[in-house]
């Protein structure tokens, strides 16, 4: 048994409520305001649960009941958990801007008219925070207008719907109109579990993946083990659901739930909102979690009234004995957490699993010499802006003014969709933060994506800031490798402003007002939902028409952010044999660290110049620096893409040697195209992050493991490598990996593949998006 604070871990299955069944589903309940023509489905999810519980004869999980419910073919599927690939049909499809253009060039380029399922793009990513909302977001249409043309344009062609620049985040979007309890969900982020608050099982996909949604074809996901995580007892005080996942964060680690869906239970459950639900599902993508998910509670139910959907709200309701896992249940492991007892978290720097109780934090600081000095303060994104969030943390910034104090970092504020904002502009919470020195920027990723113009740390100068995202690799937030970015909930985050320092408790420690006296925060408070309702704001939706025959579709070839797509060559039937290594990546390799964003979003259209920024970030293992390579063929040291530029001209193909959790964190596809289009043949790793290992095998690429991770320190970067047993690439049946010493030396080492049947047509086509086009052209 493992422990630490209020976790404990198990391997012992968990028992839960039972609930009857039921012979039929609810009816005709459309599935949002904007697609009244499109309906939910439980019947579906109800049918191949009879089936699917006569062949397995046990209880089932929430998640499993989900995913099962969405099998292509409940009958014949095979269903073991961590071994079967599961062909699914998901409800929906959603895209954000930066993900969205390479997955529609995609979708053109494979003929289909139009999309298969419900589908929508969100315009989040390309908006630059620097001076506030309404000048950064006109700033934003202006320069991106070529790509919010094409993104709309395409839309209307193809039958999607388009969220234009302000609507806000895709998540809180989703959530706000689109999620529902037991749908499945498919979304090109890796943030997509946020809508597991509504109790949809929402997975984090690259383009390629999307790409068969739209078009038609089953999904392929592994079939995931469960992680169960009990909540007992009642969130109270100080503590938020932010702290539920800082908590789970700090004892899976990183890749703890990689495999796994994470699903919450037990009585605790109650006292978490929809939207705080929401937050702890978001975050979930921090430990490798294939999605995180709630079962139905009141507080859906009440959020989806509030938001519209009294029709859904009522369905889910009635549907509720599948909405929850059955009596019995059994997880492949269990953490609980008691809520009571649970205190607020800081977790931090440069990696979210690093989890520092608050009242520890002051000492942990300064032994760990972490710079005392509270830089910026950030709260949003789509991990924390819902309403709960905003009117708890205006809660402590108007006691703080009302105490005469002005906050001592920078503070910035985002609000994640344009219902929120308005809805806060009118009751007067984004005010309060005005008055206490806070700076609104737009409905929008900004800073939490790197998406940050800041001006007041110069690159190199080491500064921390603490934000209520979800994400703080190296780098992340402004591009700074020597900010040291804290993740924290929203409460937290907005009393440190006042604080300005890591010395600072807010819940223990006073601060001096102007008039000398002292001032001690009392606990946040705030309102779940808003009394007076939610206020839509302007309307920034655009429908397809009914009428598609019209619209065109227009690429420039002399563009620099859109370019069409050249498929990728077929294998040639060979094993690769005696090439070259282009990096031998050393320690944590994200996909910040292949293919980054902050400055390179403007280029996720156009693959030639995206790739100009491939594992830039990654640290040479030979020389312990970033985008430095010795190329093998002239001895000269340079840049990654440069590099790699040089072989493929050369007609070279070459490997990529990485380490633990290769690929951890954005779902973006870019990470796995740019080393296809440079000329990459493989990438071998001790493990891959899920979203990553899926985006190679889908771009015609050899994601393969050391079957001994100690191998990987048996290669070294001059050396060249062999592929062999390509041809009789069979699932389950290891390759063998020939490693050639510059001296003429070899030894054999066994390397691993997790290539399917289907998988391995992807490859022998030379991507899966070639698969597809040949399929539909026949």
């Amino acid at each position: 048994m493992f422990s630490r604070s209020a976790g404990r871990l198990f391997n012992k299955s968990s028992m839960l409520g039972a609930r009857r069944t039921m012979a039929t589903a609810p009816q005709k309940v459309p599935m949002s305001i904007h697609e009244p023509n499109k309906y939910i489905n439980y019947q579906r999810i109800q049918d191949n649960l009879e089936i699917v519980r006569k062949r397995l004869n046990r209880p089932l999980t929430l998640s499993e009941k989900i995913l099962y419910g969405h099998l292509d073919d409940a009958v014949n599927q095979d269903i073991q958990r961590g071994v079967s690939y599961l062909q699914l049909r998901p409800d929906r499809v959603v895209c954000q801007d930066a993900t969205a253009q390479m997955a529609l060039l995609q979708f053109m380029s494979a003929g289909i008219p139009d999309v298969a399922v419900p589908s929508s793009v969100h315009c989040d990513h390309l908006i630059l925070g620097e001076y506030g909302a309404e000048s950064d977001l006109a700033r934003a249409k202006e320069v991106n207008r070529e790509v919010y043309d094409f993104l709309a344009t395409t839309c209307a062609k193809y039958n999607l719907g388009f969220w234009g620049p302000g609507s806000g985040i895709i998540h809180q979007i989703v959530i706000e109109n689109y999620a529902f309890p037991g749908a499945l969900i498919i979304g090109t982020d890796s943030h997509t579990p946020n809508a597991g608050g509504l109790g949809a099982a929402a997975v984090g996909v690259g383009g390629a993946d999307a790409v068969d949604v739209m078009a038609g074809i089953p999904w392929e996901l592994k079939c995931p083990k469960a992680i169960g995580v009990k909540l007992t007892g009642r969130l109270n005080g100080w503590t938020s659901p932010k702290d539920i996942i800082l908590e789970v964060a700090g004892i899976l680690t990183v890749k703890g739930g990689t495999g796994a869906i994470v699903e919450y239970f037990g009585s605790g459950v109650e006292s978490v909102s929809a939207t705080g639900m929401g937050t702890v599902c978001n975050m979930g993508a921090e430990i490798g979690a294939t999605t995180s998910v709630f079962p139905f509670t009141e507080s859906m139910h009440r959020y989806l009234v509030s938001t519209g959907r009294p029709q859904i709200a009522d369905a889910s309701r009635a549907f509720a004995h599948n909405l929850r896992a059955d009596e019995g249940a059994h997880y492949d492991e269990v953490v609980e957490i008691n809520l009571s007892e649970l205190e607020p978290r800081i977790n931090g720097p440069f990696t979210p699993d690093l989890m520092t109780p608050l009242a520890k934090f002051k000492a942990t600081a300064q032994e760990k010499a972490w710079p005392q000095d509270i830089s910026a303060c950030l709260i949003g994104s789509c991990t924390n802006s819902s309403y709960e969030d905003m009117s708890r943390a205006a809660s402590l910034a108007k006691e703080a003014l009302d105490a005469g104090l002005k906050v001592k970092a920078d503070f910035i504020v985002t609000p994640g969709s344009e219902q929120i904002r308005a809805t806060t502009e009118r009751d007067g919470l984004l005010e309060i933060f005005r008055q206490a020195g806070g700076n609104i920027l737009a409905n929008a990723c900004g800073p939490c994506i790197g998406q940050w113009a800041r001006h007041d740390i110069k690159k190199g100068e080491r500064n921390t800031i603490i934000t209520s995202y979800n994400r703080n690799f190296t780098g992340r937030n402004d591009g700074n490798p020597a900010t040291h970015g804290f993740v924290a909930s929203p409460e937290v985050v907005t009393a440190m402003a006042f604080g300005g320092s890591t010395d600072f408790n807010p819940i223990t420690d006073t601060l001096t007002t102007p008039s000398g006296k002292p001032f001690k925060f009392t606990p946040p408070n705030g309102a779940e939902l808003p009394a007076r309702g939610f206020d839509a704001g302007q309307d920034t939706y655009q429908a397809p028409p009914t009428d598609r025959s019209g619209v065109s579709v227009q690429v420039s070839p002399e563009s620099q952010r859109l370019q069409l797509l050249e498929p990728f060559v077929a294998w040639d039937g060979k094993d690769v044999e005696n090439v070259p290594i282009l990096i031998k990546v050393r320690g944590k390799c994200t996909t910040d660290h292949i293919s980054m964003a902050g400055p390179w979003l403007k280029y996720r259209g156009h693959l030639d110049n995206i790739s100009n920024n491939m594992l830039i970030g990654a640290t040479n293992s030979e020389n312990g620096e970033a985008n430095s390579v010795r190329n093998q063929i002239t001895g000269a040291f340079d840049a990654v893409p440069a590099t790699a530029r040089d072989y493929k001209a050369r007609g070279v193909r070459w490997v990529v040697v990485g380490d633990e959790n290769y690929g951890e964190g954005s779902s973006r596809e870019h990470a796995a195209m740019s080393v296809r289009f440079l000329g990459g043949a493989a990438v071998i790793v001790k493990s891959f992050a899920r979203i990553h290992e899926t985006n190679l095998k889908k771009q015609g690429l050899l994601p393969l493991t050391f079957n001994n991770p100690a191998d990987y320190d048996r290669i070294n970067p001059d050396d060249k490598l062999s592929i062999l047993g390509l041809k009789t690439l069979t699932p389950g049946k290891a390759l063998t990996l020939r490693v050639t010493k510059p001296s003429g030396e070899n030894f054999d080492i066994v390397v691993d593949h997790t290539f399917n049947e289907n998988q391995i047509t992807w490859f022998k086509a030379g991507s899966a998006l070639n698969y597809i086009a040949a399929a539909n052209n026949q």
